[in-house]
């Protein structure tokens, strides 16, 4: 019986290791890390000002790979400690793509979610799924996981994808509140792990969170037409992304449009494939 039992406690540590997720999705947890704090001792952050430039590349980034961009924003999960290090030494800031109001079910990290957090799948990104953002204390063990991550790969800041539940079909009764509560919770987050952190879409929350966040990203503001609602970033010398696709503009109206506007603006406005990959347009 001594024997037995001890083999359980050698082999459990394994089947834990190598469970599947909630929909059954077999899971790497080799860069699973550890998810039960944060080292929170951090007094300062990167803090953008206005005029910086900016690039997004969210493909596998190659050690040949080059940015004409002050600040990079890559993936958390496929870019290297070694990849971000690269980028430092070509005088890049670099920032971490991470989804915070959805679970992406081919990340590592789905099993450190409670089925009950799991919500609907994104309509328009059916390989995710949202996230009830209401019950922070359910999603500590996965947010620091990912932070401690981050952390240790060395980035400067963090880009926090889809805080747009409230308006979205989520399968919880979210509201705007909701999700300023989560936006706080998030800056206080990453301003003491010694991470900047932007405000991603969400115009509505601009005036309040202008204050709060260290710049902002925007997708398809120009195209849709509330750009403007941006411009409090700007009165407070932080910088303003805009970022505009080519499947609802062209090239041509990008440059004719867009760029004088974002000038006068003073927004760093580039167009990109809506998958994001490694081509970029700019504003001339």
């Amino acid at each position: 019986m001594q024997a037995l039992k001890s083999l359980l406690i050698l082999i459990l540590p394994i089947i834990l290791a190598t469970s599947c997720s909630s929909d059954g999705i077999d899971v790497d947890t080799v860069n699973i890390v550890d998810s039960t704090a944060l080292p929170s001792d951090k007094t300062d952050w990167w803090k953008p000002q206005v005029g910086v430039s900016f690039d997004w590349d969210l493909a596998d980034l190659e050690d040949k790979d080059q940015f004409d961009a002050d600040v990079v924003d890559v993936d958390a999960f496929t870019t290297t400690k070694e990849q971000v290090a690269a980028l430092h030494a070509q005088g890049k800031k670099v920032i971490a793509y991470l989804s915070v109001g959805t679970i992406e079910n081919d990340r590592p990290d789905v099993h450190l979610l409670p089925k009950a957090v799991v919500g609907k799948v994104y309509d328009e990104w059916p390989d995710e799924k949202w996230l009830d953002i209401r019950r922070i204390d359910q999603l500590k063990p996965w947010l620091n996981s990912r932070f401690n991550m981050i952390i240790q790969k060395g980035f400067d800041a963090i880009e926090p994808d889809n805080l747009d539940s409230y308006s979205n079909e989520t399968g919880f009764p979210i509201s705007e509140s909701d999700t300023r509560k989560y936006c706080d919770f998030l800056i206080t987050m990453a301003h003491k792990n010694g991470l900047g952190i932007g405000q991603k879409n969400v115009p509505e929350l601009a005036p309040e969170f202008s204050a709060k966040f260290d710049w902002a990203l925007t997708e398809d503001a120009f195209d849709q037409g509330w750009q403007q609602d941006m411009q409090v970033f700007i009165t407070k010398d932080k910088p303003v992304f805009a970022v505009e696709y080519t499947d609802m503009m062209s090239q041509k109206a990008f440059s004719t449009n867009v760029c004088p506007k974002a000038k006068s603006l003073r927004f760093d406005a580039i167009i990109k494939k809506r998958d994001l990959d490694k081509w970029t347009g700019r504003c001339q």
